[in-house]
């Protein structure tokens, strides 16, 4: 009994360790197979360069500059390898001072291991040409670590930095949305590297290889190369571009030049502009608050986020908008300087009044008087929905990010954002701009576009943003009508432009505006200058036109200069020596 006791158990115990054989050598077999992959097969991602941004002549507006980082082996951090960490910091700040030993050991530490493989990167980026000379010095020590490295560069600096755009560290809601930046590191954060960051970023390549134990790489078993052809070619003129920045005439605004026909932008500035340089290793804390508080708000793109009343350069679609609604060609009004709606006057900017004004008059002096009395006959939903067609309180489809819509105010938009009724001198003002209408530069421009050819573009800086003009339902002997009086804003002797664009080589059409930017009481604007108010109370000075008048090629320029008063002081000859610098630069063939 008991040999059979012992014969039972040796049994159960060898059936045991054959099962225990049979999955190890079979069952098991594909799952340990994978893990030898794992562990001696490693997948390496290969990031492409970021694509350069070129203006449409092929200069560089944001390229990749070559340097090198210097990485430190993890294992330095033990006790019994601290004096040789002491001698590597002290010789890397020795050859580059600027980086101080207290910041290298900081960033060295920030590994959480000294048993990790990975090097350490302490020095993140020094350029090329400060670099190759120390190279071999370096590249010869045990326990460093060379890599090539590219920063992102905007060689032109403050020039159309709001339009360029900059890249910075990618967070990590980044990385979610994008899980490219884990690999890169960076990301577009604003502006045209934003938009098509995802062209610009282009896509990685990997590599398949075969390490031991230590992570060291013996063979290459599979290879894809990351993609080449993710450089952005835009519409801007960097020299024209350049040619506005150096010359605009105040603190803060923006200036934008537009194909009329195609919506296609030749320069397009916001300003105060800032260097995008000093965000791509991060701003210091000194240098955003400064930025930050500045008056001006150099971070804001006003070109689609300044919000501005339009002032008197919307009279062409308010008067539009009366052609539209019943009111003949041949209307005509008498101003005496002032209408009275209840106990209430509205004065026209002439005191004395223009006397007998009709559409073209009005345009080309700017005659309040003709759009009040005008506004009152058809009201302000008429205004406003004909204001719509145009472009006004809507987003213009650019191919930036954030753009505003402005405000398009009538009766319904008073009521579900105030909770108020609308009142009969909201008309009024409104009729001339002001009030709580508010537009972007760029909806200005796209505006003054439909205006010079009766089609509606779109502003793109990029081809692959194209597409066709809106073709917007109007009567051309209204358009023409307009244009004649856009044409003596220029052109006639009492032209409110006449003396700034007089001798032009260019024949242009424009408008002049004025926005108010607080009231001010009738009384106080008859006793002082424009010139003496605080610098922030000044009004905003707007000039909107298209030239040349006549063919078939025809530029808008759009410019608002904040505080800048009137705004054929303010920018008239700026104006004129942009289209000088389209004739020059080729754009315009025949200037007349």
């Amino acid at each position: 009994m008991r040999l059979k006791l012992i014969f039972i158990f040796i049994l159960v115990v060898l059936l045991t360790l054959l099962a225990r054989v049979y999955f190890l050598s079979i069952k098991s077999n594909t799952y340990y197979e994978e893990l030898s992959k794992r562990n001696y097969i490693k997948k390496v991602y290969e990031v492409p360069n970021r694509g350069i941004i070129k203006d449409r002549n092929g200069k560089a507006l944001a390229m990749n500059k070559l340097g090198f980082s210097i990485n430190l082996k993890p294992h330095l951090r033990s006790y019994k390898n601290k004096e040789r960490l002491e001698k590597l910091i002290t010789l890397i700040n020795k050859h580059f001072p600027e980086y101080e030993k207290e910041k290298l050991y900081k960033e060295y530490k920030k590994t959480d291991s000294p048993y990790k493989h990975d090097f350490v990167k302490v020095v993140k980026y020094i350029p090329y040409d400060k670099f190759f000379k120390k190279y071999t010095l370096f590249n010869s020590l045990d326990d460093i670590q060379i890599k090539s490295e590219v920063k992102r560069v905007y060689p032109y600096k403050q020039n159309a930095s709001h339009i360029i755009g900059y890249v910075g560290k990618a967070s990590r809601l980044d990385i979610e949305r994008n899980p490219f930046s884990k690999h890169s590191g960076i990301i577009g954060k604003i502006g045209l590297e934003k938009y098509y960051n995802d062209k610009l970023q282009g896509e990685l390549g990997f590599k398949n290889l075969k390490v031991n134990a230590l992570n060291k790489e013996l063979e290459v078993l599979e290879e894809e190369k990351p993609s080449s052809d993710n450089d952005l070619t835009i519409s801007i003129d960097i020299e024209l571009q350049k040619y506005i920045q150096e010359n605009f005439p105040g603190k803060g605004g923006a200036v934008i030049v537009m194909d009329a026909q195609t919506g296609e932008l030749l320069t397009a500035g916001s300003f105060p502009e800032f260097d995008n340089n000093i965000f791509v290793d991060g701003i210091s804390v000194k240098e955003w608050n400064k930025m930050r508080n500045d008056f001006n708000h150099p971070f804001t793109n006003k070109l689609i986020n300044g919000k501005y009343p339009p002032g008197s350069v919307i009279k062409m679609g308010v008067a539009l908008s009366f052609l539209e609604n019943g009111i003949k060609p041949s209307y005509t009004v008498f101003d005496t300087g002032a209408i009275t709606l209840g106990k209430r006057n509205f004065r026209c900017w002439k005191q004395r009044g223009h006397g007998k004004v009709g559409f073209s008059k009005a345009i080309r002096e700017s005659c309040d008087d003709f759009f009040y009395k005008g506004s009152l006959k058809i009201g302000i939903n008429n205004i406003s929905e004909t204001l719509a067609k145009y472009g006004i309180g809507q987003k213009t489809g650019i191919d930036l990010d954030n753009e505003h819509y402005g405000t398009n105010p009538n009766k319904e938009w008073k009521q579900q954002r105030h909770n108020l009724p609308w009142y009969v001198g909201e008309t009024v003002i409104t009729s001339i701009g002001q009030g709580e209408m508010l537009t972007t530069p760029m909806q200005i421009a796209r505006y003054t576009a439909f205006l010079a050819t009766g089609k509606l573009p779109k502003p793109h800086f990029s081809k692959d943003s194209y597409e066709e003009p809106l073709e917007i339902p109007h009567d051309e002997k209204h358009l023409e009508l307009i244009r004649k009086g856009m044409y003596e804003v220029n052109n006639h002797r009492k032209g409110t432009l006449y003396r700034y664009s007089r001798n032009s080589i260019i024949t242009m059409a424009g408008k002049t505006g004025t926005a108010q930017v607080v009231s001010i009481p009738q009384s106080e604007k008859k006793r002082m200058k424009e010139s003496e108010l605080e610098y922030y109370h000044r009004s905003h000075a707007w000039i909107t036109g298209y030239g040349p008048f006549k063919g078939d090629k025809k530029y808008v320029v759009t410019v608002i200069v904040e505080h800048g008063g009137h705004g054929g002081s303010a920018a008239g000859f700026l104006v004129k020596n942009i289209y000088k610098k389209l004739y020059e630069f080729g754009y315009i063939k025949d200037p007349k």
